[in-house]
This record gives structure tokens, sequence and C-alpha cells, in this order.
């Protein structure tokens, strides 16, 4: 047996990302104040977080402005209504934007990284959306962006529609191709499948590998602990695991297990305590049965939040009846 204790050191490049505001805005329409935007960005730059995800850059013509906050778009006044110039002394925090293929006016609304207080941008996309993603990762880079490749929903799509998708990133610029269990489906051995065959894809390409984690089945921490302990070198987390549905894997939990000194946990604890709990007043996240059933059953949490919004929000009986009707 081994005498190393592997676990109480640390591997200074691995990064940790939070998409609170970006991941977290799913559940009220991105409706957040100035104040809870202002003290995630705040608490963020105090623990020694690397990136903060600031929201989308989705169209304004798909998520209407009137109906959508400010964080779907990602204007440059408003972010810097937020971070001001976000100048060289709080680089230590670099910002990022997410884009959808398929639902952001990408070549007209993202401009030189020059002019803008964005660092990254991150290309979401479906597997039968890797051609415009390769595209949009190509115009971010060119611009002057760090990007990152981010396949959606990975539970379902096939291996060999997996493989095509990791051929077709490969030469892109993308820093990283991140592992998205969009609907919180998976265990510890799909995670090793992914990560091997993610890392195998992108060997020799200098691209890391990083992991996004849901909460359906309660494994978010646990997945994203593994695909760090595999080699993962980006990982996402949000403040109290806020996300869609059953939410993420929770920041406060992965920055209590790294042991990277730079990083502060009671800077979180503050912010937990003085924003993000009183956020449950008015909207729902985390783990809840409707959730559960959907990431067992490998489903969109769509079906489970619109079931949460009925009448028969605690009927669960109901809805496991009606997601085993659809199958």
């Amino acid at each position: 047996m081994s005498e190393k204790a592997p676990w109480i050191t640390y591997r200074p490049e691995l990064k940790v990302l939070d998409c609170t505001i970006r991941d977290g805005g799913l559940i009220n329409q991105h409706q957040f104040t100035d104040e809870v935007v202002r003290a995630v960005y705040e608490t963020c730059l105090e623990s020694g977080i690397d990136y903060m995800e600031i929201g989308y850059k989705n169209s304004a013509k798909i998520f209407s402005k009137s109906e959508f906050g400010d964080w779907r778009h990602c204007d440059e006044e408003d972010m810097r209504r937020i971070v001001g110039d976000h100048d060289e002394q709080e680089k230590r925090l670099k910002l990022s934007a997410m884009a959808d293929a398929g639902k952001s006016d990408w070549e007209q609304k993202i401009g030189p990284r020059s002019e803008s207080v964005l660092d990254m941008i991150r290309v979401a996309f479906y597997a039968n959306q890797v051609s415009e993603a390769v595209e949009m990762i190509q115009h971010c880079s060119e611009l002057g962006y760090e990007t990152m490749a981010n396949l959606m929903a990975v539970s379902n799509v096939k291996e060999t529609e997996i493989d095509t998708v990791l051929e077709k990133i490969a030469p892109t610029a993308a820093g990283a191709m991140v592992i998205v269990d969009s609907f919180g489906h998976m265990y510890r051995e799909q995670i090793d499948k992914l990560y091997n065959r993610y890392a195998q894809a992108m060997e020799g390409t200098g691209k890391e590998i990083g992991i996004h984690a849901h909460n359906n089945c309660q494994l978010a921490f646990a997945n994203t602990l593994e695909a760090i302990i595999l080699g993962a070198n980006r990982a996402d987390a949000t403040m109290a695991g806020m996300g869609r549905g059953a939410g993420n894997c929770p920041m406060e939990l992965l920055l209590g297990f790294l042991r990277n000194p730079k990083f502060k946990l009671r800077p979180i604890v503050k912010l937990l305590q003085e924003h993000i709990d009183g956020l449950r007043e008015s909207v729902e996240w985390g783990p809840l049965v409707p959730y559960n059933l959907t990431g067992q059953m490998n489903r969109h949490p769509r079906a489970a939040i619109e079931f949460r919004d009925s009448e028969d929000k605690d009927d669960y009986v109901m809805f496991f009846d009606k997601l085993v009707a659809d199958i």
C-alpha cells in the first residue's frame, strides 16, 4: 500500500470557473440585481477564483430584453456598470461569457477583446451544431479572446458522434474541451470513460479538459472531483450550487476540497449568508425529487421545471408516471 497522500497537495495549473450568474440566471431569466452580481464579482476576486462567467452573449431577438435580464446578453455597458474597467490589478480574475450556437448573434455582437472587459468566450453547442461552434471559436480567437468548447447534453450523444465532435474541435484554438453533464445523469464510470476519450482526442493539442456537472442525482461534486483526480484542469462551480433545476457543483464544497492556498473560503460563506440564501425566497433550485427523476432517466430537466411550476408540483407519483409514459 502506498504511503503517499496525494490529496493533501494541489495542482497549480487547475483553474476554477464560477458560473453562478450565467447558469444560476436560468432560474430567474437572469433578472439579478446589480447588488447581487457585484457581490458575486467581488467574492470571486477575494476568494481567488480564476474565472467568473458573468452571463450569456445571446441574441436579444430570441431572448427579449423586455423579458430577460442584462446577463442574458452581456452588453458591454452593462458589464462595465458592475466591474468598471476590470483593470490590470483585477486580472487575477478573468471574466467570461457563454455564447450558444444557434442562439447568439456572435458575428455582430462579439467585438474585439481589446474593447471588452471579457477575457474569454465559452462556446456551447449540441453535437449537430459543431460546425457553427468551430466557426465561433475561430471568430472569437481571432478577436483576441480565450475560448473553450462545451459540448452540451453529452449523456445523450452517441459515441460515434462524440468522436466526430472531438475530431472537429481538436484543431481549433479552444483552450479546453469541457465534459458537460447537462442532465445530471452521469456516474463516476461514465466520467472516467468520457475523460479518457476527450483527453486522447485532445492529446498533443495543448488543450485542457474541463468539467461542468449538474446535480440531479446529487453527484455534481463527486463527478467534479472524479474528473479533477483523472487530470481535468478546468472545473466549474456555482455559489450554493445555484443553477437550472437541480443546480451545479457547489463552489463552497469545491474550494473546501482543493488545497491550493490561493483559494479563500470565508468570502464565499459570507456571500451565501448575505446574498444567495435570500434568493431562495423567490426562486427554487436543488436536487428535489422531480430533478432526481429526470436525472436518473437521462431527460432534460425542463420537464421537472415545468412540473414544479404547476399546481400539482408536489405530486411526485404523477410526475413519475408521466415520465415513464413518455419513454
